[in-house]
């Protein structure tokens, strides 16, 4: 089936099998591997991205199901002139990772959390990533780093 979607603001179509997962057009067919497959059962959270302005687990959404969709990806995220943006400046200052293969899927899931919040605390944001898992940090610097950018990006705690 042909598919079309634009990704980080940049159209791609291609055939695609009908069962393709979103997460393997993203890193396969589009070369962005800043999205990581981690558990393929939509339970780690390690493969989220917006759609649509959505935060969506990628590897539960097959291709064909993101037709005419905006797609936002790790990648898409700082400037073009590689200014980070508010979440990743937040998550190297904060350190809120450690072998970082978590990290595109919680920044991305975050985003979506702080987009959709007029205000953020500590037990909010736990409850806004539960989908998310980290195995590294124990999640005190992530939270931490998620309510430094929701501060800045206009979000009270």
């Amino acid at each position: 089936m042909k598919v079309s979607m634009k990704i980080n603001g940049v159209d791609y179509e291609k055939d695609v099998e009908p069962r393709r997962l979103l997460v393997h057009f993203i890193r396969e067919d589009a070369g962005l591997t800043g999205t990581n497959v981690g558990c393929d059962t939509s339970s780690c959270g390690a493969c989220t991205v917006l759609m649509n302005g959505e935060s969506i687990k990628s590897c539960t959404v097959l291709a064909v199901q993101a037709e005419a969709a905006e797609i936002q990806t790790i990648e898409g995220l700082a400037e073009p002139d590689g200014t980070l943006h508010p979440l990743q400046r937040a998550f190297q200052e904060c350190h809120g990772l450690q072998c970082g293969y978590c990290t595109p899927g919680m920044v991305m899931a975050s985003l979506s959390l702080i987009k959709e919040n007029t205000s953020l605390d500590e037990q909010a944001v736990r409850r806004g990533l539960e989908g998310n898992l980290c195995r590294c940090t124990g999640y005190h610097n992530i939270i931490k780093a998620v309510l430094q950018a929701a501060d800045e990006m206009g979000v009270k705690a």
